[in-house]
């Protein structure tokens, strides 16, 4: 069965979930984050059959969220680090893990954030990175940002990039 490609819309969840939307993904980039590099290990870890891996490896990399890095010649080897882009995946696969222990651990939180150096749990939060101001899900919503244009298409709007006109006069305000 092949699947739609969200790559020519214009919403940036859709854009997002073109090249990390794919469960193996996620699951490859929490493994990255939690330290393993190298293709043995993620298979291993994952249980996920070596063509599988292969090919998500290949998009995470195409993607720009992990570099291909050789480490041995003979026999070639290489490793697999997040870059700068990939890091940025972190506060996403935070927020999943949140959702997940609340809404779908009924035997109550499997894995906890906690600080690498104390070993005391941590609450990671959204922050405003202008203030520095946590967020609390009252404080946001989505708007249609700088890049939203009007649909060319004769299809439904998509609701993330239609700006009410409430949203409007809030957005001119703050930049005022």
């Amino acid at each position: 069965m092949q699947r739609k490609s969200f790559e020519g819309m214009r919403c940036p969840i859709a854009r997002s979930l073109e090249r990390v939307g794919e469960w193996w993904s996620m699951l490859i980039l929490r493994d990255a984050f939690n330290g393993l590099t190298r293709f043995d290990e993620f298979q291993r870890h994952l249980g996920i059959a070596p063509n599988m891996l292969a090919r998500r490896l290949a998009t995470l990399v195409d993607s720009g969220l992990l570099e291909r890095r050789r480490y041995s010649e003979r026999p070639p080897r290489d490793e697999y680090v997040l870059t700068e882009r990939g890091r940025d995946f972190h506060d996403v696969l935070l927020a999943l893990l949140s959702f997940g222990n609340r809404h779908f651990a009924p035997e109550g939180e499997s894995v906890v954030i906690v600080d690498s150096v104390t070993g005391v749990r941590a609450d990671p939060v959204l922050v405003d990175r202008r203030s520095g101001r946590p967020l609390a899900t009252s404080d946001f919503k989505l708007a249609a940002g700088p890049g939203a244009t009007r649909a060319t298409s004769t299809r439904r709007p998509n609701p993330a990039t239609r700006v009410t006109g409430a949203a409007r006069v809030r957005a001119q305000r703050a930049r005022a």
